[in-house]
């Protein structure tokens, strides 16, 4: 084979594998840019949580200008409380429940099915532009203690009317849908939530107790060093007194006897 046609010939595998490599990013792209939950920290069982909605914008020529996330009707929250997101309205809609629930002794008759964000547009700009993504905070609670995880359905509105549908729920072992609904991650409990804490607090009870005995017992220490220091201190006085007057009286027999 002639120089020629080998260098013709890598080449060929160069540019090949140059298409492979951009078919993978094009189709990796819609994939992994897509509605998802995730909290600040932990969302623990039976917890409340801060939880944030990232959105990105996959449109080149076109913002978005407005988010929907439908909540589970099998576990509803009925507290959802949304940060303020400068330049979005924001709504929140209510439900009446099928079956009413109990939280810290009080009967919950209606509880949060949407949240809906707004463009308002102005000085903060027309929503999401190319290239960019928004996160929209929540306070959630109180979290479903028979659960792994909640699925959220969301719409994705475009400025050109386009509506993108994340409601796609996840198989298990099976590939992720094209349009995955963003999943919300539940870990155990950790008994730090509303009502919790007994144990922790009997534990600072004691350390305090135990804090406030090392500092009578150092105070008691210190208070007994400084009388020792102080008894020293006049014992060594009275010595240099009596060493002075020795030395005096000495001085004046010596010079009578000089004199003599």
């Amino acid at each position: 084979m002639s120089a020629s046609a080998s260098a013709k010939n890598v080449s060929r595998v160069f540019v090949a594998g140059g298409i492979a490599a951009g078919a993978l990013l094009l189709l990796a792209g819609p994939a992994s840019a897509h509605v998802s939950v995730q909290p600040q920290g932990e969302a623990a069982k039976g917890g409340y949580a801060t939880i944030n909605f990232k959105v990105p914008n996959e449109r080149d020529n076109s913002a978005t200008v407005k988010l929907e996330v439908n909540f589970p009707a099998d576990h509803p929250l009925a507290s959802v409380m949304p940060q303020p997101v400068p330049g979005w309205d924001i709504k929140v809609t209510k439900d009446k429940l099928a079956k009413p629930l109990k939280m810290h002794g009080n009967t919950i008759t209606e509880a949060v099915s949407k949240v809906t964000w707004t463009a308002t547009g102005g000085k903060t700009g027309p929503g999401i532009g190319a290239g960019q993504f928004q996160q929209f905070p929540l306070s959630v609670g109180q979290l479903p203690e028979d659960a792994d995880q909640l699925v959220f359905k969301a719409l994705q509105t475009y400025d050109n009317k386009e509506v993108v549908r994340w409601i796609e729920e996840s198989e298990e072992g099976a590939e992720e849908p094209d349009s995955p609904a963003p999943v919300l991650k539940l870990t155990a409990a950790t008994g730090d939530g509303h009502g919790g804490g007994t144990a922790d607090q009997a534990t600072a009870e004691a350390d305090a107790t135990k804090d406030d005995a090392d500092h009578d017992s150092a105070a008691s220490t210190s208070a007994a060093s400084d009388d020792s220091s102080d008894t020293t201190a006049r014992v060594l006085g009275i010595i240099g007194i009596v060493i002075g007057v020795a030395g005096v009286a000495y001085g004046v027999l010596a010079g009578r006897r000089r004199a003599a």
